[in-house]
């Protein structure tokens, strides 16, 4: 149940963060600072609310995964690429986080792997329908 609202939270940022970035125009620093400060401030005044685990990791996985929805709409062009990243950021988190220890920019290089990631499955893909459409004719 814990590791599913991790995933949920890494997901749910990333999109959240790449709408206000893209859709609303509020520009990637914005989107980002504005929405973890909401998650921030949320679990400053009611730490109560989850598990102690919950309550330290949720508003990490939400920054970083904030990072990803900074990406522009012309790079990730798909809200499922930029969901998946999210999604790709919070295995990352949960599996290699003790690795980064004393490492600055943890998070925001998990993020860039995250976005890698999906960005080179979206270019595989889409040579891999160009090979089928050649063969086809």
């Amino acid at each position: 149940m814990e590791l599913s609202l991790l995933f949920i939270t890494g997901i749910t940022s990333a999109l959240l963060t790449y709408v206000v970035n893209n859709k609303y125009e509020q520009g990637a620093v914005r989107a980002s600072a504005g929405l973890s400060l909401l998650v921030g401030l949320f679990f400053y005044f009611f730490p109560d609310i989850f598990t102690p685990y919950l309550t330290k990791n949720i508003p990490i996985v939400f920054i970083g995964a904030t990072f990803i929805g900074m990406v522009s709409s012309k790079i990730l062009p798909s809200y499922l690429l930029v969901g998946f990243s999210g999604f790709i950021f919070s295995i990352i988190y949960l599996n290699a986080s003790p690795f980064f220890k004393g490492y600055g920019g943890a998070l925001g290089t998990t993020a860039a792997i995250s976005v890698l990631v999906s960005l080179s499955l979206a270019v595989v893909s889409k040579k891999k329908l160009l090979r089928r459409r050649k063969s086809k004719h």
